[in-house]
């Protein structure tokens, strides 16, 4: 029987009369990297600042670790802990000392777990250098460092590799999957960087317009995402004729401005377009694509990208 951290059930939040999440169905199942995909102003954040605690839902369920109730609430969120939004830290302290401000006003026992998470995420060697010095980088990895001090069973993060560079990005990416395969913390995670998230969640959840609109695990996902040959012709219907007709292909779509997608086709893209020519169809361009996480979230939402 799976195991969940995190359920929620018509989870609805509103503000006035907007309506910032809509009726809300998830499951994190104990153990996942969760993704959660949607454009700005999907209902991420809020959905997140209502699993944290920091705003309350208008309706619906909210569970954590099997827990339903304000006072079994709070008392689940001690077992986890989140990034959502920028870190508050003191500009002029080091981030060790930011640290050790922190672990004592959040009573957590002993010196040396400061040291412990900044082993953890690399900063162990950054000495008396300030907070208001450091990178990018270095600012999301002690936010991280603070998220995970008090040993979490469930991490939220919320864009938590927006604005760095590559290589702030792969240090943040092989950290979460050490903690979610080392220490066993489930993990919820937003990015728009969708191409990075592919390389590090279990599972998704596809959010477009306050609504979940797919849950999805990466095996599914990745199963659903079929690679194409995508052909702009002059003439559609005569193309279709031809790769029915000559090439004995019917895995295909025709799209809007004559593009024909094919699927699981075994030749080549010259031959097609080979063939095509010699039978009078026009071919434009022609390209081989390789389907990916974006592909998949436009496609889900019906091309809705703004």
């Amino acid at each position: 029987m799976k195991e969940y951290v995190l359920e929620t059930n018509g989870l609805t939040k509103r503000y006035g009369s907007a309506e910032a999440l809509s009726r809300a169905d998830i499951r994190v199942e104990k153990g996942a990297i969760y993704g959660l995909v949607g454009n700005n102003g999907a209902g991420k954040t809020t959905l997140m600042r209502m699993v944290t605690g920091q705003a309350l839902p208008t309706e619906g369920e909210l569970k954590l670790f099997g827990a339903s109730g304000l006072r079994d609430l709070n008392r689940a969120r001690k077992r986890t802990s989140a990034v959502v939004e920028t870190p508050s830290f003191y500009p002029y302290l080091s981030g060790r000392d930011n640290l050790e401000y922190y672990r004592i006003q959040r009573g957590i026992a002993g010196r040396q777990a400061v040291d412990e998470v900044l082993e953890i995420v690399d900063l162990q060697d950054t000495g008396r250098k300030k907070f208001k010095n450091y990178s990018l980088g270095m600012k999301q990895r002690l936010g991280l460092a603070l998220a995970v001090m008090n040993h979490p069973d469930f991490l939220i993060l919320d864009e938590p590799i927006n604005g760095l560079d590559p290589l702030g990005i792969v240090m943040v990416r092989n950290l979460l999957i050490k903690l979610n395969k080392e220490r066993g913390i489930t993990i919820l995670i937003s990015s728009h960087i969708l191409s990075e998230l592919s390389n590090l969640a279990t599972c998704y959840g596809f959010i477009h317009k306050g609504r979940v609109v797919e849950q999805i695990s990466a095996e599914e996902l990745t199963s659903k995402c079929k690679d194409y040959i995508e052909i702009v012709v002059e003439d559609a219907p005569r193309a279709s004729q031809v790769l029915e007709g000559k090439l004995h292909c019917s895995t295909y779509e025709v799209l809007p401005h004559s593009t024909i997608r094919i699927y699981h086709y075994e030749g080549t893209s010259s031959s097609i377009s080979k063939c095509l020519v010699e039978n009078g169809v026009g071919v434009e361009s022609i390209q081989e694509v390789k389907a990916n996480l974006e592909d998949y979230f436009v496609k889900l939402i019906g091309g809705e990208i703004c």
